[in-house]
């Protein structure tokens, strides 16, 4: 964890938010400034700076299957997903996260 990271402190419990779905990988919660009705962040519990940076293929595939697993949770049967990665691309926070964008019907 890196200790000024804003996702690592939200992993730790620091800001008491509200989880959506967790396992022992990851944890969803919702965007605080959301561009869709549904705006949720998949966000790793270790801390890897962006995709670029993710070495670990188990972990991608724990990161798409929690994609599934929270969107199956909620309703949620069509969504965009979105990973930025750097600065130019978009990236605000510096910890990997899949964004998933959409509205329940």
């Amino acid at each position: 964890m890196d200790n000024n990271c804003i996702f690592c402190k939200i992993v730790r419990g620091d800001f008491n938010t509200e989880f959506v779905y967790e396992n022992e990988h990851l944890v969803v919660f919702k965007d605080i400034n959301p561009k869709a009705p549904v705006h949720l962040l998949v966000v790793p519990r270790v801390h890897v700076e962006s995709l670029n940076e993710l070495e670990d293929k188990n972990l991608m595939a724990e990161l798409l299957q929690g994609v599934k697993d929270v969107t199956k949770k909620i309703g949620l049967k069509s969504y965009k997903t979105l990973i930025n990665t750097g600065k130019e691309a978009g990236q605000e926070v510096f910890h990997l996260h899949v964004h998933i964008l959409g509205e329940i019907k």
